[in-house]
């Protein structure tokens, strides 16, 4: 057993070492014969487990994934994000996220495991995960550097494919859904699968994922530097559709609703077993016994996280009549005087996201309980709020999760498929009632909000997109309500081409001058509490005071690293604007 273990850890070494090598990852020459630790299906499995740790999730004493959206319009970093403003205008000679290691090793797989003896079901499932990973890895690097050189196979010091040029992005898209298709095709599905791993349901997520990116990617971005060679924006939508509405249909999944519209929302994020909530696909167990844990729960509505929920978000939240703030009679100015009473006429959503004077913050049983009061303004760094909007959304009131926290982390959930489904067929023009009622509907019905009905949408006289119908304005909002704070924001935001959201604008936070936290933080309010002409919080009033300079023509995509178009002899092109 111990020579066992040696040689998996030998092998892990040898894969963890030729991540850092130069282009392409060249793979050394000295390796281990597949034949002497590929035995059962096991040791795939066991090889394979490096690429669950691909996967996002809570860790340490931070906000865990519910700060990845700090790449955003939806909060407002104490560290400004440097993509936005602008900054990021020096191509690296080294790295910048051009790493073929993982490529490589799913390729090696692929190449020696033909002998395994054992369930011919497992080895077809383990099959399948390593085409999922490569899809994801792949599709990864193309949302960072567009076009791709593809390599499928592992490579010598000698091989051509060294060199090889960039294939248009949409060329490489089709081969990562290639593989998604294998995957789906040699995945179990969800009730045969191994807990914690993927299964079929999953490849069928991401390949959702993955389409509405593309497509909408090749929509918004045609006729710009940054547009596909072919636009095929149709083809993916469409794939996009039928991938999502597979999944609705099979039945499989449904949404965590107990019909507390005030409390499930929320509650859906702090557990600590998914095991019977059907709409978590995928998700990370933590056990203190096992030393696998995390502060996520405890730290991020009690300090702050050196982050804030913007106002841009807060206003994106409807009335619970349905309709937008600018033209809903239940939203009025007064109500923005208190964090007590901004969220009381709105999409319940909304007071489960951000905190609010007397939420319970740690439950001690009646004794001593922590109560929010006040946002975090009297410290600095992380442990600090930036703009008054506290996150509440991931903290949980269990007072044994306040040093070792067993809160899960969740990877994958269903109501991202059925927010696809509808925008995919809202992008095709093909979008009905009856398919709105069986995607955004249900998650309507769960926050307790109307419904949204095809001929009946209140124009919003503040949309976000004014160059976009209703509709799609409508569906973006709901995404952005429903998936706040979970790291999907940046995706759509690129996808959509919508740097307009922000490019010279700062983000702004709560009204304090005039509310009834003036007071309380007068001292603050000018010196450390930045504010505008208006009243509200402006966090980069002198960092960026002419707001976030993110170029349109450049920031898109990240640069090529210097050494890398070096080495490809000319082969490889550098970004545009780079």
């Amino acid at each position: 057993m111990k020579k066992y273990i040696f040689i998996m850890l030998l092998l892990l070494t040898v894969v963890s070492i030729s991540c850092d090598e130069d282009f392409l990852d060249r793979f050394p020459q000295d390796e281990i014969s597949p034949q002497d630790y590929w035995k059962t299906p096991n040791d795939l499995k066991l090889y394979l487990n490096q690429f669950y740790t691909s996967f996002p999730v809570h860790s340490g004493w931070s906000g865990g994934t519910f700060e990845t959206d700090n790449n955003s319009d939806n909060l407002a970093s104490f560290w400004i994000n440097e993509r936005f403003v602008g900054n990021n205008s020096t191509v690296p000679n080294t790295g910048g996220g051009w790493n073929w290691g993982s490529v490589r090793a799913i390729n090696f797989y692929l190449e020696n495991n033909s002998d395994i003896e054992g369930s011919e079901e497992d080895i077809k499932h383990f099959n399948g995960e390593a085409y999922f990973f490569r899809a994801m890895i792949y599709f990864d690097l193309v949302k960072r550097f567009g076009d791709l050189p593809y390599i499928d196979k592992t490579l010598g010091t000698d091989s051509e494919e060294l060199y090889s040029e960039r294939l248009p992005r949409n060329e490489v898209v089709d081969k990562i859904i290639a593989d998604l298709d294998l995957a789906i095709a040699n995945l179990k599905p969800r009730n045969n699968a191994e807990n914690f791993r993927v299964h079929r349901g999953i490849a069928l997520a991401l390949k959702s994922n993955i389409c509405l990116y593309e497509g909408t990617w090749e929509k918004y971005h045609a006729g710009t530097t940054f547009a596909a060679e072919t636009n095929n924006s149709q083809k993916y939508l469409q794939l996009a559709a039928e991938a999502s509405n597979t999944l609705i249909n099979e039945g499989n999944y449904t949404l965590y609703n107990t019909g507390n519209v005030d409390e499930d929302y929320r509650n859906l994020f702090i557990q600590q077993d998914y095991a019977g909530v059907s709409e978590v696909m995928l998700w990370k167990k933590y056990d203190k016994l096992d030393g696998v844990s995390h502060r996520v729960g405890h730290y991020i509505p009690r300090n702050g996280s050196g982050t804030g929920v913007t106002k841009s978000l807060v206003d994106s939240y409807l009335c619970t009549d349905g309709q937008p703030i600018a033209v809903s009679p239940l939203y009025t100015p007064e109500l923005e005087k208190s964090l007590g009473t901004i969220a009381s006429t709105r999409d319940p959503r909304l007071s489960q996201l951000i905190c609010e004077p007397g939420n319970l913050i740690t439950d001690n049983g009646g004794i001593n309980d922590d109560i929010f009061e006040f946002p975090t303004f009297r410290d600095n760094n992380e442990v600090i709020c930036t703009t008054g909007f506290q996150i509440y959304k991931g903290g949980t009131t269990d007072p044994t999760e306040r040093e070792e926290c067993e809160m899960g982390s969740i990877i994958y959930r269903y109501a991202e498929v059925l927010l696809n489904y509808a925008e995919a067929k809202a992008e095709l023009g093909t979008l009905s009632q009856a398919d709105l009622d069986k995607s955004i509907n249900l998650l309507r019905t769960r926050a307790g909000m109307p419904a949204m009905v095809i001929g009946s949408i209140v124009s919003d006289p503040n949309k976000a997109f004014p160059e976009l119908s209703d509709l799609i304005n409508e569906i973006r909002r709901e995404r952005r309500v429903e998936l706040a704070l979970e790291g999907k924001r940046l995706d759509d935001l690129l996808r959509w081409r919508a740097h307009s959201q922000f490019v010279g604008k700062r983000l702004k936070g709560f009204k304090i001058v005039g509310s009834d936290l003036e007071t309380e933080f007068s001292d603050l309010i000018g010196p450390t509490i930045l504010v505008d002409e208006n009243g509200y919080i402006d966090p980069y009033k002198n960092t960026i005071p002419a707001g976030f300079g993110f170029n349109p023509e450049r920031d898109y995509l990240s640069p090529i690293p210097t050494e890398q178009l070096v080495l490809s002899n000319g082969t490889l092109t550098q970004n545009p604007g780079w």
